[in-house]
């Protein structure tokens, strides 16, 4: 049996090639993809976050964590991507805020969040108010998902909650946050209509949303 301890240990310390062969190793063992990945490479990671955000690790260190969570992302993409096309719970627009590199989150956010039947749309890093908007007419989002992991960046969330609650086309759209650095306190005073902590909580939160969308429509 594949040992999630040991490889907590090695997506921490950057080993990719083991990471990789022990998500093989993992999945010929009949494990489910969203088990290895939660118990696998998220547990790590999050000590990574944790060690990083108290100067424990540094930048090199984080991003050879990440290059290594990678190795085990692709191998797991294709069976967390895969889903019922009969399930359809909505369209969300994902991006990480302008000025902000970071997107390992969210990236893992758009992987469960479609095996869990929504559409996603991945906007990517250093995302601008324009594009959030442009993204959210041409795919007729539900549901705008933001991220942020630097504090100097997590204020334009504010900026873009605000053109979408001032723009009578986009307003109805429900507005979520998430990164290292926010807080449930913080998107309460900009405004957002849903604060996640983790990719799982996320799901959940878009799911409730969208339950919430559907009852108001009816």
């Amino acid at each position: 049996m594949v040992d999630y301890v040991y490889m907590n240990q090695m997506v921490y310390d950057g080993k990719a090639d083991i990471v990789k062969q022990m998500t093989e190793e993992a999945l010929e063992e009949g494990l489910g993809a969203k088990e290895i990945l939660q118990e696998g490479m998220i547990a790590g990671m999050s000590v990574v976050g944790e060690d990083f955000k108290w100067n424990r690790l540094y930048v090199p260190e984080v991003l050879m964590a990440a290059r290594a969570m990678k190795a085990g992302m692709a191998i797991l993409k294709p069976l967390l991507s895969a889903r019922d096309d009969s399930i359809n719970l909505g369209t969300v627009v994902m991006g990480t805020v302008k000025g902000d590199l970071h997107d390992i989150g969210k990236n893992l956010v758009c992987m469960m969040a479609e095996s869990a039947g929504f559409t996603v749309h991945n906007l990517g890093v250093d995302t601008d108010v324009d594009k959030f908007k442009a993204a959210a007419i041409e795919y007729k989002a539900d549901i705008i998902g933001m991220s942020a992991l630097l504090t100097t960046t997590m204020g334009y969330m504010k900026k873009v909650i605000e053109d979408f609650a001032d723009d009578p086309d986009l307003c109805h759209i429900k507005m979520c946050v998430g990164g290292a650095p926010i807080s449930q306190m913080y998107a309460d005073e900009i405004g957002a209509d849903g604060f996640a902590a983790d990719a799982s909580t996320a799901v959940e939160l878009f799911k409730d949303l969208y339950g919430e969308m559907r009852q108001h429509a009816a």
